[in-house]
């Protein structure tokens, strides 16, 4: 699957790399280390820990002070490729593409242990498994992994795809989707799926691992390039101490980091965003050893499902495509 921009970013990432790595020198004793982040979407919870660690000084206690800055029609995958951002929030599946296209991006933490995301729609609709989609209106965003996942888990289930009908919603929201020309959707419920509940919108949700376990992928984790992490180590280390840091505050404190991004982002939607994140907390962790941790086996069930449905061109080498080692090692580390 070809991507646009995607050579275009390689080449940017030859020239931008070596400033890159100029701007990550240290700038004096007693000054602090500019670094950015740019975010893969509008601020919201999957965020939180990033802004905890530059509200509570997490960062700054790690030498560094990290700029927050918004995607635009590149995307974070090519910002940080080009070196543009030193740091980002990406998701497996972008990070697999680029990666088979030699763009050099590292995944360097997951935010997410388990994706949350799934099929969602009004009860009203009637869907309650995925023989239902057969007749009923897709509303998607056009990325090919989409029609992928839907035809594969519906053959696996007996139900024929081609009796789905697909739309582009582009950038209307689920809820007027639903309401107008759409039955269905892939949401996120930590977002959408709350939001509904406020709404007192009762939903039908088909989570993508309750059908495989090859879609239990990481969703979202930050990334950051190769010059990064050969030329700055310690600078990556530095930023996943105090960004650790955050998520685990956000863990433990599920309000107060709340209040946080409320905070930081007054537009947001307070009530939402407190909601949201009670739901999300305890799943940023889950059941692993500690935040932010990867497995291997959690990128080869994914980049194998890719590329035996024909999204890849070919195969990825998992082992290069993410690393653990810049996690802190113990809670000390994070002190």
């Amino acid at each position: 699957m070809k991507k646009i921009l995607v050579v275009l970013c390689f080449l940017l990432v030859l020239t931008a790399c070596g400033d890159n790595g100029k701007a990550e020198e240290s700038k004096g004793e007693g000054s602090l280390k500019d670094v950015s982040i740019v975010l893969d979407w509008t601020p919201n919870t999957n965020h939180t820990g990033i802004y905890v660690a530059k509200e509570k000084g997490y960062f700054a206690d790690q030498g560094l002070n990290v700029e927050i800055i918004m995607p635009g029609e590149a995307g974070s995958n090519q910002l940080v490729a080009a070196g543009t951002a030193d740091f980002g929030v990406s998701y497996q599946e972008g990070v697999t593409e680029a990666r088979v296209q030699d763009v050099p991006i590292v995944s360097i933490a997951a935010v997410i242990q388990h994706n949350t995301s799934g099929f969602a729609s009004p009860k009203s609709k009637g869907i309650n498994s995925l023989k239902d989609f057969e007749g009923k209106t897709y509303g998607g965003f056009g990325a090919p992994v989409e029609k992928a996942i839907l035809s594969s888990l519906m053959k696996k289930a007996g139900a024929d795809f081609s009796k789905v009908d697909i739309i582009n919603m582009g950038n209307t929201d689920f809820f007027t989707a639903v309401k107008r020309d759409v039955d269905f959707a892939w949401i996120y419920y930590g977002w959408t799926g709350v939001e509904a509940e406020l709404r007192g919108v009762e939903l039908n949700m088909l989570y993508l691992t309750d059908y495989s376990k090859k879609l239990d992928y990481y969703t979202p984790l930050l990334i950051t390039n190769e010059n990064m992490i050969s030329n700055n180590p310690e600078t990556v280390k530095k930023f996943m101490a105090a960004v650790s840091k955050g998520y685990n505050f956000a863990i433990d404190n599920p309000e107060k980091s709340a209040e946080i991004l409320i905070n930081a982002v007054p537009e947001i939607d307070a009530e939402l965003v407190k909601a949201s994140q009670k739901w999300l907390s305890p799943k940023y962790k889950a059941d692993a050893e500690q935040w932010g941790v990867q497995k291997l086996e959690v990128w080869e069930n994914y980049a194998d499902w890719m590329y035996n449905n024909d999204l890849l061109d070919k195969k990825l080498n998992s082992k290069e495509a993410f690393t653990n080692e810049f996690l802190p090692n113990n809670e000390e580390d994070e002190s």
